[in-house]
């Protein structure tokens, strides 16, 4: 059972050559050459050419993992450009508002075209074909690399200018800086406008700030690294109908325990490379995530986990729509279940973001109807446990695209086979790396790090040794990091496709 196991594994293994020729922050490509020969640049270049080397590598950076997009994504921002500008030029009310649609039509266009051509072309064509009558021919469209994050950033500049919440960018080049900023471009956080606005023309780079980057973004490599990449190596193939039809429910349960610990280091981890980078470029980006395993209930947990999509649907969609400033309960809860429809489609071109964004909207209308205080009085610790085990439910949505294959994956997690693990409990590695993860992703309930941090920054003299000790830190992660990378091939990143 166990040999045939790791057959299926082995054939079903990801792709690596798929993610060799991108340049994600955490290959051997970036750590090694594109990032010490930027930082070399950006620091000896003077202060009026630093936005031109952060624009010339950003594009660079594009360019390699998505040569063929590179000129859409520069085309459709510089038209984006003069657009809004005309627009914040208009005195007609009517005017302002036809230019600000056909900014957004052109923006959204790209993201539905690209996103959901494939998706709507296959549905069609099993319609007809379910029908007897002949499909429609088709190429399938290739995915741009974050251009779901591109879009987002595109829009919020021009309905914050329509808004008059901040007055446009005078040149096309901050305007471009602010939309393909490699740290943020691929996988966010989601800048706003109005949040980095001022940092584009004027920012202050200290050398402690360029220390906190550096250790944040040793610190995200890390997770990323020696957590996510151990999970997702484990459970390499795990997902597929055979690999499942193997599984008891033992395994099934360490399986999503694994994914869920997998998503969370993969994406926390690349959100806190991001911010590092963009420290050590004197930029302040917002935090993207909040210790979400720890949530009391769905609604808290979508005020930790990727925080800047939550506020971004919040304010651009739930509020437009009315938010629950209607008077109709009904209204206001089919607001949040469309929101978070829309969230599920934002991930993904077919059925099962659908429903996983159905689910949570589904939990969060519980949520305020009724479920918040019925957790609020189970206790902390309970529901704490009731609130991820609802994740760990939803996240099989978003790992299996397949929803036949879904549901026999449930069979396996509710069929009650509490078996002798198959394949995971001989793999020490990983179980050590899954009980780190969940030692860290639960380490904010004991308060402990504020503590420390109160301890030792408190006083100067053990400041001074925290910030040394911190270094060391922060190094040795980056050599393990980096060792780890140079001697392997596995190195996916779920949220690269988004």
């Amino acid at each position: 059972m166990i040999n045939r196991w790791f057959s299926i594994k082995k054939g079903l293994a990801l792709p690596h050559k798929i993610w060799r020729i991108k340049m994600v922050f955490s290959s051997s490509l970036f750590l090694f050459l594109f990032l010490p020969l930027f930082l070399l640049t950006y620091y000896f270049a003077d202060k009026k050419y630093k936005n031109t080397v952060i624009l010339v590598f950003s594009i660079v950076f594009y360019a390699w993992g998505a040569p063929n997009f590179v000129y859409i994504l520069l085309g459709s921002t510089v038209v984006d450009f003069y657009l809004v500008k005309w627009m914040s030029e208009q005195l007609d009310g009517k005017k302002k508002k036809i230019i600000l649609f056909v900014s957004i039509f052109i923006n959204l266009g790209l993201l539905l075209y690209f996103t959901y051509a494939n998706f709507f072309i296959e549905n069609v064509n099993s319609s007809l074909s379910s029908m007897g009558l002949t499909e429609v021919g088709w190429t399938k469209v290739a995915l741009p690399i974050g251009i779901s994050f591109y879009t987002f950033q595109t829009l919020t500049y021009s309905i914050d200018v329509y808004k008059n919440v901040h007055k446009p960018l005078k040149r096309v080049s901050d305007y471009l800086l602010y939309i393909i900023m490699f740290p943020q471009l691929i996988a966010g956080p989601i800048v706003r406008f109005t949040h980095i606005a001022d940092q584009l023309t004027e920012r202050k780079e200290t050398a402690e700030r360029r220390f906190d980057g550096f250790l944040r973004f040793c610190l995200g490599l890390g997770k990323k690294i020696l957590i996510a990449n151990v999970m997702a190596e484990a459970i390499a193939g795990s997902f597929s109908l055979d690999a499942i039809a193997l599984l008891n429910s033992t395994d099934a349960w360490i399986v999503i325990m694994a994914y869920a610990m997998q998503i969370y280091f993969d994406f926390s981890g690349y959100s806190d490379m991001a911010i590092g980078l963009g420290k050590m470029m004197g930029f302040e980006f917002p935090e993207n995530f909040n210790n979400p395993y720890v949530s009391k209930n769905i609604t808290e947990f979508w005020r930790r986990w990727h925080i800047t999509l939550g506020t971004w649907m919040r304010d651009y969609l739930y509020i437009p729509l009315g938010g629950n400033r209607s008077s109709n309960k009904f209204r206001v809860y089919f607001n949040l279940w469309t929101v978070f429809l829309i969230s599920g489609l934002w991930h993904g071109d077919s059925w099962n973001f659908i429903i996983w964004g159905a689910f949570h909207g589904f939990f969060l209308v519980l949520d305020k109807v009724f479920l918040i205080k019925i957790l609020n009085k189970s206790g902390a610790f309970v529901s704490t446990l009731i609130t991820f085990f609802l994740i760990l439910n939803s996240w099989v949505f978003f790992a299996i695209d397949d929803i036949d294959t879904c549901l026999l994956f449930f069979s396996k997690l509710y069929s009650f086979d509490f078996g002798a693990s198959q394949f995971l409990y001989e793999n020490s590695i990983f179980w050590t790396f899954l009980s780190l993860a969940i030692l860290f992703s639960f380490f904010t309930t004991l308060n402990v790090g504020t503590k420390i941090q109160a301890f030792f920054f408190d006083n100067q003299s053990r400041g001074r040794v925290a910030y040394s000790a911190l270094f060391t830190t922060g190094l040795c992660l980056f050599m393990i990091s980096g060792c780890y990378i140079l001697s392997g091939q596995f190195n996916p990143f779920i949220y690269f496709r988004f």
